[in-house]
């Protein structure tokens, strides 16, 4: 049994999420620097293949109208970029997942005015949750 990867894709960073094996609890994981999509590419093949990842979670930046934006065409033609990986992904509703990231890691008395990374990995986790929660593996 495998992990689920959730992905919350940026134009300069891109958090990343796991799943425990039994696909019950998400957690923060990392953050990528989106610098080329080379490089993304080959980071998420290593950690797919490292963490036994089976299926792939990305969130998917709809307006708070339920309207896509334009972050949405691009998150829409990330994940049709992965799917030659032969995974199968997912497109979560990420609404608000960094508002409640930001509140989360504020509540922990972490820091997130400069520090983008661990609101990415977090909000992550927050949409890769809500999709777990819904699931009956």
């Amino acid at each position: 049994v495998g992990r689920a990867l959730g992905i919350d894709f940026g134009e300069r960073r891109v958090g990343l999420a796991l799943s425990d094996p039994m696909k019950i609890i998400a957690s923060p994981f990392k953050t990528l620097m989106n610098s080329s999509a080379e490089k993304l590419m080959g980071e998420l093949k290593f950690i797919i293949a490292d963490k036994e990842i089976d299926s792939i979670v990305i969130g998917l930046p709809i307006g708070m109208q339920g309207d896509d934006t334009i972050q949405t065409a691009k998150v829409r033609h990330f994940a049709k970029s992965i799917a030659g990986l032969g995974i199968p992904i997912q497109l979560e509703d990420e609404r608000l997942s960094t508002v409640s990231a930001i509140r989360s890691l504020t509540v922990q008395k972490v820091k997130t005015g400069h520090n983008k990374t661990d609101v990415d990995r977090t909000a992550a986790a927050i949409f890769l949750q809500q999709y777990l929660d819904k699931q009956s593996w």
